[in-house]
């Protein structure tokens, strides 16, 4: 027993050390990483078959071990699944993914569905099979594996949408690939048909399910990790449990998709763990992931190759003819998906336009990986499959995975470069020559001060320069400098803003890392950068312009807790949406301004002056939007205002005695004890700090009656009966409250702010205790003008049916109000007839 568990130990480490061995050489021959690996697991194969019963001692030994390693369906499920799509999922954007939710489930459902009829109808077309098992065959043969494309955009530096939206097909593609294997497993295994409406509902509860658990457990997770985010090994422990635990507990005890279970949790963790862990938590997080998914990747591709020779030394006489058929029916629906689906898409304005080049890559890049094997293998180890089922499906299975993996993926870089995809644009290249040439500069420039700060004679220093200059004459590029000089203002532009979303982005990382903003603004403001840096990548200045007036806009959320207020009177949604729209514009406000003192200056190296002038000014006009945003909320609530600027304060504060503190413990002044008790302290109260006090809207109609001069003179009593027929509103700087010539239903009165009544050829701005729209309720008649906030703005709303209610409680304001009516009516008659 001990011996065959030592060489079993021996072989995965020896594997293992194979495996990444070969990372190097791979890198310097050219070939990709997992077809080197493979190449090699299959010649294990071949070797452990071939020396079978033959004494090579220590090799032998080595062989024993390998060979006593299974590749079965639940080792590559329960293994090496949940790390795989963890580790891909850890690694997306959450919330691109969200934006781009519908298209990318199309692409994966029903672009899967598609392939799966299409590939199963054409190989059930030439093989003697059961429809069912060729749709079986197709489900398998239609899960992709995103590696080697993603790996490309990145490259590439294609735009993050685009890489969000492959990545993020692959991985619910392959959950709805394994949903829709096992209804069609159970299918075949029990000879019985199911109905269109029993497969839905069947494929939607595992799906979902999966989509649930994954969601609960990451929840759960998250808010055991929040209370200790100081120990970074404890974190990181606590996601590989996750990865673990959600997929086991959904796909084994609750029955649902544990791909989904798994993929949710990571998106979750991605999408908040950067602001819920730790700094160092995060940063061993990311480390950690990546090395779990290089093992897992290493180790599956090698063992798939020592599976191989096993797998396929039985083939069908048809074998070739079936697999040919299986490749171009797949190869054909997944042109459909690209060339077809994806423009519809952009067409439909819910996806984004793609190119012809990378939707070629996309096409060709479609591999298959460790999940149509796991499929496979479940199959042929199941006995209560026919055995001409098992056969069937494995060795086409494994042929076409063979063929993805030794064609498509060394050929996609010929694909690249049939585009010209792999080239820098001039403005990429211009901007890494500069870059290069003022990083040597810099350095040839401080030689001399280093050496003489190491006692080192000036000659020496001079001639270690000039042989430092003279080494790097050959970088890459160095004879491609001229091409700057071929570049338009508009690509400097271009090239400039790049930069400063970058050093914006990492500033508000750094914001972070001190404790000076909350979690939550962080991913905001980080969102809304990475945002900028797509439509600036994609349209320039003018895309930059139109995606940072978005920024400081008013999002939908925003819309729906405004709408929420007005419909059902319910404003803690809206409380909280304004809350955090001021703690996300002042954290631009900070970041903008260091950017614009600290960032111009270090572009100015590399870039031509006048568009360092205008990288000014266009910084400039951003930050006056900012900061009318900010005075917009500080002028309606004061008090609030101050208090986040407190707690502001107050959060910067406790960081500097965190790092003193951190400092003193360096320096062995304080013990590792009281340090740590020091910390436990300082984190309670920078806890109580981030979750402010909700902000109080002042929307209660009572309140904002009394502050209107037509209801100030009324008794308590008769004010409480008018606040009874009005409904509080609040209009944000901007919108338009009512608009020229349509009908209205009712009036408006302004507790607090100001409006703007647009009175053609004129404008005319309004404040607290004035009112209109009456002219709708009083003459019946259309909006006579359009009125806008021209601030945050308290509005009581009466409607026409509650107009003569109110004049039974004081006939005196109806009197008013109609006076009011008949003078402005009186008036814009005037301006007409003149």
């Amino acid at each position: 027993m001990h011996h065959v568990l030592a060489l079993s130990i021996f072989a995965l480490f020896g594997l293992l050390a194979i495996a990444v061995l070969m990372l190097p050489l791979t890198k310097r021959v050219g070939v990709p990483y997992t077809v080197f690996l493979a190449l090699i697991g299959i010649g294990l194969g071949v070797v452990l078959q071939a020396a079978q019963g033959a004494d090579l001692g220590v090799l032998g030994d080595f062989l024993e071990g390998a060979s006593s390693f299974s590749l079965t369906s639940e080792v590559i499920f329960f293994v090496f699944l949940p790390a795989l799509v963890f580790e891909s999922a850890l690694a997306i954007d959450a919330r691109r993914l969200m934006a781009d939710i519908w298209p990318i489930l199309l692409l994966a459902v029903v672009g899967l569905l598609l392939s799966s009829f299409l590939v199963g109808g054409a190989v059930w077309w030439v093989a003697a099979m059961p429809f069912v098992v060729c749709l079986l065959l197709g489900a398998i043969l239609s899960a992709t594996d995103p590696v080697a494309v993603v790996a490309i955009f990145k490259d590439l530096g294609a735009p993050k949408r685009l890489a969000v939206l492959v990545e993020g097909e692959s991985l619910f593609n392959d959950a709805t690939a394994i949903v829709l294997f096992n209804i069609l497993a159970a299918m075949i295994l029990t000879a019985s048909g199911t109905s269109f409406g029993n497969g839905l509902l069947s494929f939607l509860t595992v799906f979902l399910g999966g989509i649930v658990v994954g969601l609960a457990m990451s929840w759960a997770f998250l808010k055991l990790l929040s209370r200790i985010r100081t120990i970074a090994v404890v974190e990181v422990t606590l996601t590989i449990s996750l990865a673990y635990l959600s997929f086991l507990f959904a796909e084994h005890y609750l029955h649902v998709s544990g791909v989904m279970a798994a993929v949710v949790s990571a998106l979750f963790l991605g999408a908040t763990g950067r602001t819920s862990l730790s700094p160092e938590g995060w940063h061993l997080l990311k480390e950690t992931w990546e090395t779990i998914g290089f093992w897992a990747n290493s180790l599956i591709f090698v063992l798939v190759g020592v599976a191989v020779p096993m797998i396929m030394s039985n083939l069908p006489a048809d074998y070739w003819l079936l697999v040919s058929t299986a490749l171009v029916s797949a190869f054909a629906a997944r042109a459909m998906l690209t060339y077809g689906l994806v423009p519809t898409l952009a067409w439909l304005k819910v996806g984004m336009p793609v190119s012809t080049g990378f939707k070629t890559v996309m096409w060709w890049g479609g591999l298959r990986g460790a999940v149509s094997l796991a499929l496979a293998l479940s199959i042929y180890e199941n006995p209560d499959f026919s055995i001409e089922t098992r056969e069937f499906v494995v060795t086409l299975v494994c042929g076409f995975v063979l063929f993805t993996l030794f064609v498509n993926a060394p050929t996609v870089g010929l694909v690249m470069r049939a585009f010209r995809l792999n080239e820098l644009q001039p403005a990429d290249l211009a901007m890494r020559v500069r870059a290069i040439e003022n990083t040597r500069a810099t350095i040839t420039n401080s030689l001399p001060a280093f050496a003489k700060r190491q006692s080192i004679a000036p000659e020496c220093a001079r001639q270690a320069a000039e042989n430092f200059m003279k080494l790097g004459t050959g970088h890459p590029g160095s004879g491609e400098v001229e091409k700057g000089a071929d570049l338009t203002d508009e690509d400097w532009l271009r090239i400039g803003l790049l930069s400063l979303i970058g050093q914006e982005r990492q500033g508000y990382l750094d914001l972070y890392s001190r404790g000076h903003i909350s979690p939550s603004t962080a991913r905001s403001a980080i969102a809304h950068a990475d945002d900028i840096r797509d439509h600036t990548k994609q349209d320039g200045v003018e895309g930059w312009r139109r995606a940072w007036a978005t920024t400081i806009g008013y999002n939908w959320q925003f819309r729906a807790a405004l709408t929420l207020q007005r419909r059902l009177q319910v404003g803690r949604l809206l409380s909280q949406h304004l809350a955090e729209r001021y703690e996300r514009l002042r954290s631009m406000q900070i970041v903008l301004a260091d950017v614009r003192r600290n960032g111009i200056s270090e572009l100015s190296h590399f870039l031509p002056a006048a568009t360092c002038d205008e990288l000014s000014f266009l910084l400039n006009q951003r930050e006056q939007a900012i900061s009318h945003g900010l005075f917009a909320i500080r002028e309606q609530y004061p008090d609030y205002a101050q208090a986040l600027d407190r707690a502001y304060l107050e959060r910067c504060a406790i960081r500097q005695e965190r790092d003193s503190y951190d400092k003193l413990e360096k320096d062995a002044i304080i013990g590792s004890e009281l340090h740590f008790s020091l910390l436990e302290r300082l984190q309670e109260r920078y806890k109580t700090l981030t979750r402010p006090a909700p902000l109080d809207l002042g929307l209660k109609p009572p309140d904002l009656v009394a502050k209107v001069p037509l209801f100030a003179r009324l008794s308590g009593e008769k004010q409480a009966m008018v606040a009874k027929l009005l409904s509080a509103r609040l209009a944000v700087p901007g919108e338009q409250i009512i608009a020229k010539r349509e009908p209205g239903d009712c009036m408006y009165f302004i507790s607090s702010g100001a409006v703007r009544v647009d009175l053609e050829p004129e404008q005319v701005v309004i404040g607290t205790g004035a009112f209109f729209g009456e002219m709708a309720i009083v003459n019946q008649a259309p909006r006579m003008a359009t009125v806008s906030s021209v601030a945050y703005c308290d509005l009581l709303v009466l409607y026409k049916r509650d107009f003569d209610a109110l004049a039974r409680v004081e006939p005196e304001i109806r009197s008013e109000i109609e006076r009011v009516a008949l003078e402005r009516k009186e008036s814009v008659q005037s301006d007409r007839e003149i």
